[in-house]
């Protein structure tokens, strides 16, 4: 485990969001107070411009627009940072006792662009939904954004994460004490928290899911889709959320159809959202493309597992098969390296994974004809060494601003050669964190990644209409009733 600081957290100042005062580290007391950065809201301005009927000139006005991107944010945060301080992301966390596996996965998740722009130069108290019974009515969103705002704004080598660990504590009981936890297990209630705190839907409508029976895939996802948002809009969604196709057949014994395979014909599809995608390890797999291969390998149900048939109307065997349908734009990878066995005993898969650094193409594992093309390249990584019992959590990341994979072990952060850490292949990753990248066509060479916002009343955004030829949609059926939100 990584070594523990000595705390005194005897002495607490008033905390509020622009003025955090550190506990008592040793005997020195240290004022951590930051400003913010100027912050935009979801409105931009852009030139429209107009003819004078009396005149040859052209007037160019502005006028107000509900954003369709961050990319104002992000412009905005890339020219507030000063790169030549000591912060600019390069800041390691104190372990406070067993937290090197918080301290993992908020390094991934600060190194992740557009969420640390939304924190840093994007107005995120206005959309904390305080009435929302599922939240902390913003207190953990309050927390991350002060701590991004010293890991990135701040002048210390080391920051030390008391106050964020102690709220988490108070939300989520298992993560209260200084026992050892397990980081996806982490990440994936912190993101679900701040989802929930900033989800801009106030009132979530009732929607009864439907069956559908896979004769018009295209169109059914965009219905799911849009049910989804209308309970569901944040800078999560945005970010992480992607779709999955979910495909049960019935392979009832008793039957038999005319090409000899079992079941009565009847297929059930669910198009269901995902934050991140937990794949498993066997005893063959080589590469990430293996453990995704595994995760998309039809299984079959049966004995205590059989599946309830509507047309049989009875429980039958059956098949399960899920496919990637959309995928986001920041992809979120979980190596299922712990397993519990049959008398409850948990071990850890040892199993060296080779994982792509970048162009990592997706495009023959995503179903759906829509979207943008899914390549990718890795960004962090949130790495386990050791055993169960006693190992420790230390992470990867490649800093936005030189490019530099940088090695981050609790309150130590140091520049590393991508080569001689073997980044790409190795036993010990856990989570890995890719970014989708999109071509600038203002910049040939640059990489981008463009995050739309949802809404229900932009299906202009949704990312199955990000096609490059309409006529593809020729074969989709969709009649959706849109609504202002």
């Amino acid at each position: 485990m990584g070594k523990c600081q000595s705390i005194d957290v005897s002495r607490r100042e008033p905390m509020g969001e622009n003025s955090l005062q550190e506990p008592m580290v040793g005997n020195k007391k240290r004022n951590r107070h930051l400003e913010s950065m100027a912050r935009v809201g979801s409105r931009v301005f852009m030139p429209e411009s107009r003819a004078s009927p009396t005149k040859s000139n052209t007037n160019t006005t502005l006028k107000e627009h509900k954003a369709s991107t961050y990319d104002h944010v992000h412009e905005l945060v890339n020219d507030g940072i000063n790169i030549n301080d000591n912060g600019s992301g390069k800041v390691g966390l104190m372990n406070l006792g067993n937290t090197c596996f918080m301290n993992s996965s908020l390094q991934c998740l600060s190194n992740t662009e557009p969420m640390t722009d939304y924190f840093l130069g994007y107005d995120y108290r206005s959309e904390i939904n305080a009435d929302n019974i599922f939240g902390t009515k913003g207190a953990l969103v309050r927390c991350y954004a002060e701590l991004t705002k010293h890991l990135w704004l701040g002048k210390s080598k080391s920051y030390c994460p008391e106050e964020f660990k102690s709220s988490i504590g108070r939300f989520a009981p298992q993560f209260e004490g200084y026992e050892q936890q397990d980081a996806q297990e982490l990440l994936a209630y912190l993101l679900d928290g701040i989802h929930e705190d900033l989800n801009r839907v106030l009132i979530k409508p009732y929607i009864e899911d439907k069956d559908c029976d896979g004769s018009n895939d295209e169109g059914d996802a965009i219905i799911a889709w849009s049910n989804y948002l209308s309970r569901n809009k944040s800078i999560i969604v945005d970010l992480f959320q992607g779709q999955l196709r979910n495909t049960m057949t019935c392979r009832n014994n008793k039957l038999i159809q005319a090409d000899g395979t079992h079941g009565c014909g009847h297929k059930n599809v669910k198009f269901d959202p995902f934050m991140y995608l937990s794949l498993p390890i066997s005893d063959t797999s080589n590469t990430l493309d293996d453990c995704l291969s595994l995760f998309c390998e039809e299984e079959t149900l049966k004995g205590d597992n059989q599946w309830y048939c509507t047309k049989c109307k009875t429980h039958v065997d059956a098949t399960k098969k899920i496919d990637l349908w959309m995928l986001p734009p920041i992809l979120i990878i979980h190596l299922k390296r712990f397993k519990f066995g049959v008398t409850g005993h948990r071990s850890k898969i040892e199993r060296p994974i080779c994982y792509p650094l970048s162009d990592w193409n997706l495009s023959t594992r995503k179903k759906s004809e829509g979207g943008v093309f899914p390549l990718y390249d890795l960004y962090a990584i949130s790495h386990h060494r050791g055993t169960v019992s006693g190992g420790h959590y230390t992470a990867h990341a490649k800093n936005r601003f030189d490019r530099e994979w940088y090695d981050f072990n609790d309150s130590q952060c140091r520049k590393v050669d991508k080569e001689k850490e073997k980044l790409g292949f190795g036993s010990s990753a856990y989570c890995l964190f890719y970014n989708r990248v999109e071509r600038n066509h203002n910049a040939a060479q640059e990489r981008t990644t463009t995050i739309r916002r949802q809404s229900i009343s932009r299906p202009e955004l949704w990312p199955h209409l990000q096609r490059d030829a309409v006529k593809q949609w020729a074969s989709t059926r969709v009649d959706l009733d849109y609504t202002v939100d």
